[in-house]
């Protein structure tokens, strides 16, 4: 388990950081990440439908079309190719995400047969768009933090390292808390919701969070981070812990649906969920440091 764990991590490590730096050739429209975040989160999604009980399951469709709509809501306001064009993209976002809310009423209003399931597949289909479309939202807003407005965007380093930063960080969170739980974890964390998380494994995976933000701000071509000692392990840290926590969520909506993975497509970590659910939380905090530092 630990053995394939490891060689399908790296595998993910690799491709994922192949392809964010080949994206940068194609700025400011960064194909490769809209193709990396639709797939995901049309596979997470696809996931998450699945594990919901057939009597309150939103129509898959609709979901799908959601999570389209906000993923392509990320770009819109970034893809007119005009000198000085930058306008903030959080209205797109936040209105697709209001069209969403508009079409599940309408969906259910077209379709309504009895009462005592319409506002449980409304709710869980807005919940399931909020998730998988709204959060990543923060990520992919990441790749364009620090870049001037125009064509003039070939060397965006700092869109760059934020998204490494805001991806690897949680992650190697996760690989430390789970090595570091292994070998000495005594003291369970959540003995209900994630029998196996102890608290020397999530102190082990903040240290290695902490140790992370630190090596790739003092070895990548941005200063995100100033190359502050202090600066750098906050980073790492509240990016740990907004992992431990996107980690947390997903094993409180599998115990809910009474499952153990969300699927077996990813071998040694289950489903695509199960990969992605960190980075999920880490995204806003991480773009909120952005903000802040940049």
């Amino acid at each position: 388990m630990l053995r394939t764990r490891l060689w399908v991590g790296t595998l993910l490590v690799v491709l994922a950081g192949g392809a964010l730096v080949v994206d940068q050739w194609f700025a400011p429209f960064y194909p490769l990440l809209l193709a990396l975040v639709l797939g995901l989160s049309l596979a997470a999604g696809a996931e998450l439908v699945q594990l919901l009980s057939a009597v309150r399951r939103p129509l898959p469709w609709l979901c799908y079309g959601g999570l389209i709509l906000l993923a392509a809501a990320n770009w819109l306001a970034h893809v007119p190719p005009t000198e000085g064009f930058c306008p903030d993209p959080w209205p797109w976002v936040a209105g697709a995400f209001a069209a969403f809310v508009l079409a599940a009423f309408l969906v259910e209003m077209a379709t309504f047969q009895e009462p005592g399931t319409s506002l449980t597949r409304i709710a869980l289909a807005v919940w399931l768009v909020a998730y998988l479309g709204l959060l990543p939202s923060f990520l992919a807003q990441i790749r364009w933090l620090g870049e001037p407005p125009g064509l003039s965007r070939r060397c965006n380093t700092e869109g760059l390292m934020g998204l490494v930063l805001a991806i690897f960080v949680p992650k190697c969170c996760d690989i430390g808390a789970y090595c570091t739980g292994r070998l000495l974890g005594r003291h369970l964390m959540t003995p209900v919701l994630s029998p196996k998380k102890t608290w020397e494994g999530a102190a082990g995976g903040l240290v290695m969070a902490a140790a992370v933000a630190v090596a790739l701000d003092r070895l990548g071509p941005a200063k995100l981070l100033y190359h502050h000692l202090g600066v750098e392990i906050g980073f790492g840290v509240t990016l740990g812990v907004a992992g431990m926590l996107g980690d947390l969520a997903e094993s409180l909506i599998k115990r809910d649906c009474q499952r153990k993975d969300a699927s077996q497509v990813v071998p040694g970590f289950g489903g695509v969920l199960d990969v992605v659910d960190a980075v999920l939380f880490a995204g806003p905090v991480a773009y909120l440091w952005f903000r802040i530092t940049l």
